[in-house]
């Protein structure tokens, strides 16, 4: 058996713990933890996927992340991603959750944001290359056609969050 994950239903709520990779196949909902990281400055950390990913690659992301391990929650895991991906200690706050239709297969996307104060240690593995990019340039880079899909879908219910609500 390959990478664990926890099968969970539509209200996201635990009904067992399967195969990642059987999980995508069958279109079981899982969860996925995801870290909008931003320097000091504002600046969004922006990632081209390394070229042998399985998922997407070569592609833009805006986040960093992945599936949560069984009995870890959104915040546990995010915090492992941006370790693991990033060289990052730090404690993610979480933005929001939502029911992703997913490009592959659906799932549950939790996102949350760090600032990063400290250097980054890009995972050669997973990342190829990266910027810090000012907010119109993410904009820009979120309509290329090799941005991740789901990465668009997510900047698109992130920036709802932030926009004031029309009068």
């Amino acid at each position: 058996m390959g990478e664990l994950v926890e099968r969970v239903d539509e209200h996201d709520q635990v009904i067992g713990v399967v195969d990642r990779a059987e999980a995508i196949r069958q279109g079981w909902l899982h969860r996925i933890a995801t870290v909008a990281c931003r320097d000091e400055a504002g600046r969004f950390f922006v990632h081209r996927r390394a070229y042998d990913m399985s998922r997407f690659p070569g592609q833009y992301n805006w986040l960093v992340g992945g599936a949560a391990d069984p009995g870890e929650s959104y915040q546990q895991a995010a915090a492992r991603e941006l370790a693991e991906e990033l060289g990052v200690h730090a404690v993610p706050r979480p933005v929001l959750t939502f029911l992703c239709a997913g490009a592959i297969s659906p799932y549950w996307l939790g996102i949350h944001e760090a600032v990063v104060t400290t250097p980054i240690r890009p995972c050669p593995r997973e990342i190829a290359w990266h910027a810090w990019l000012t907010e119109p340039e993410l904009l820009d880079l979120v309509a290329h056609p090799d941005f991740v899909p789901d990465a668009r879908t997510a900047f698109t219910h992130y920036q709802s969050l932030r926009r004031p609500p029309h009068a």
